[in-house]
C-alpha cells in the first residue's frame, strides 16, 4: 500500500478549479486498491468538513484560504504536516515551492510536483508575483523528483529552460458525460433563453488572458449567439465588460454554473465551444468541452494546439474568431476521439499511480 499526500488544492468535494477536478477523478472508483490517499484542504473553504471522502482521509488545514496571496502559506504549512506518515507527496502548483530547500532537509522520500500552467506568465501578475512564482517554479524543478507537465508545451519548457526531463500527465473529461433526459435539457436551454445547436458556450474565469474581451467583440459584431459563464463579479475587468456587453441580447452572460445537469445540457446541445485560453497548459475546461463532439474554435497558442492535435479552429483575433463563426459546416467529431484516446480519468490516474 503506497500513502499518498496531496498538497496544494482548495479540497474536496471539488468546488474551484482544474486541480481540484483532477483530485476528484484519480480517487474514488478510479483509485486501485493499492493506494491510500489523504488530501489536505483548507477549513477555510469549507463549511461541512468531513473526516473522509470517496475512501479516502481529508486533513483540515486551519488559518489560511487555499488561493490568492494566502495559497504559498497554506501549501506551506500543507507540508509541514506531511513530513511523516507518507511514501510520496504530491504538490500540484507552485505557490509554497518557495519552501522546497527548507521541506527536502525535512522530507526524503518522493516528492512529485506539477508545475501548473507557467503561472509567472499570466497578465493578472504584477513585477513581484510573476518573480516570486518563477522563483517558486525553479524551485519545484529543482527539487522534486517527478515533475509532471499536463501539455507537450509545458513538458517542452521545462526541457529548454531547466534541461530537465517531465512526465507528460493530462486531465480527464469523461467526468461530464451524465444521464440528463431530453426534457430536461429542454428545460435548461428554455432558462438559459437559447435554442439546440444555435448557440455558441464558453465556460472560463473571465480575466484578460482568457482573451474575455475579444470573445465578447466578436459576438457583438458577428450577432451570433453566445452564452457565456464565469465569474462576471470577479474584478473590474469581468465587471467592464458586463457593463460595455450585457445589454446585447444575443451574449449571455451568467454566472459560474455549478450544476451538473445544466453544464451537460449547455454543453451538449451547443453548436460550438470557444476557448479563449491563451495561458496555461492543457485547460480541464477545454478538455472537458471535447468529450462532447462539438467543433472547438480555440485561440492560437501551442498549448490549445497540443491538447487538440491541432484538429480544431483556431483564432488569434477577433476579426478571425468572427470569420470562424460564421462558416458552415464545421466538425467536431475528431474532439471526442482524442477524448477516448488520451483524456480518461481512469487512465489519468493509473498515470499518477505509476510515479508512485
Amino acid at each position: 500500500m503506497k500513502r499518498v499526500a496531496i498538497v496544494g488544492i482548495q479540497g474536496v468535494p471539488a468546488k474551484y478549479g482544474g486541480f481540484e477536478t483532477l483530485v476528484e477523478n484519480i480517487i474514488g472508483d478510479n483509485c486501485s486498491s493499492e493506494v491510500c490517499y489523504t488530501v489536505f484542504c483548507s477549513a477555510k473553504d469549507y463549511t461541512m468538513r468531513q473526516d473522509t471522502y470517496k475512501g479516502v482521509r481529508l486533513k483540515w488545514v486551519p488559518f489560511f484560504h487555499a488561493n490568492g496571496a494566502q495559497s504559498t502559506p497554506y501549501d506551506i504549512l500543507s507540508m509541514l504536516r506531511c513530513l511523516r506518515g507518507y511514501d510520496t507527496v504530491v504538490v500540484l502548483g507552485v505557490s509554497g515551492c518557495i519552501f522546497l530547500p527548507l521541506f527536502r532537509l525535512l522530507y526524503r522520500r518522493k516528492l512529485i510536483v506539477n508545475i501548473d500552467g507557467l503561472e509567472h506568465r499570466r497578465a493578472k501578475w504584477g513585477k513581484f508575483a510573476k518573480w516570486f512564482l518563477r522563483t517558486s517554479e525553479a524551485m519545484a524543478v529543482r527539487f522534486a523528483d517527478v515533475v509532471v507537465a499536463d501539455n507537450k508545451g509545458i513538458q517542452d519548457y521545462v526541457t529548454e529552460t531547466y534541461g530537465k526531463p517531465s512526465e507528460l500527465i493530462a486531465y480527464g473529461g469523461d467526468h461530464t458525460q451524465r444521464e440528463v433526459p431530453e426534457e430536461r435539457q429542454q428545460e435548461i436551454l428554455n432558462k438559459y433563453g437559447v435554442k439546440a445547436n444555435d448557440y455558441a458556450i464558453s465556460v472560463c474565469r473571465i480575466e484578460p488572458e482568457n482573451n474575455s474581451h475579444i470573445l465578447c467583440e466578436a459576438f457583438a459584431k458577428s450577432g451570433k449567439n453566445l452564452v457565456f459563464v464565469g465569474n462576471w463579479e470577479r474584478s473590474e475587468y469581468s465587471r467592464n465588460l458586463k457593463k460595455e456587453y450585457g445589454s446585447y441580447s444575443n451574449i449571455r452572460m451568467v454566472d459560474s454554473v455549478y450544476d451538473l445537469d445544466e453544464l451537460y445540457a449547455l454543453r451538449n446541445q451547443c453548436e460550438c465551444y470557444i476557448h479563449g485560453h491563451s495561458a496555461g497548459g492543457t485547460n480541464p475546461s477545454l478538455v472537458e468541452a471535447m468529450s462532447f463532439g462539438k467543433p472547438i474554435i480555440a485561440f492560437d497558442v501551442v498549448y490549445n494546439r497540443e491538447t487538440t492535435e491541432n484538429k480544431a479552429y483556431y483564432f488569434k483575433d477577433c476579426d478571425e474568431l468572427v470569420s470562424l463563426l460564421c462558416m458552415s459546416g464545421k466538425k467536431g467529431e475528431a474532439m471526442k476521439e482524442i477524448t477516448r484516446r488520451r483524456y480518461t480519468w481512469k487512465h489519468i490516474a493509473g498515470q499518477y499511480e505509476s510515479l508512485y
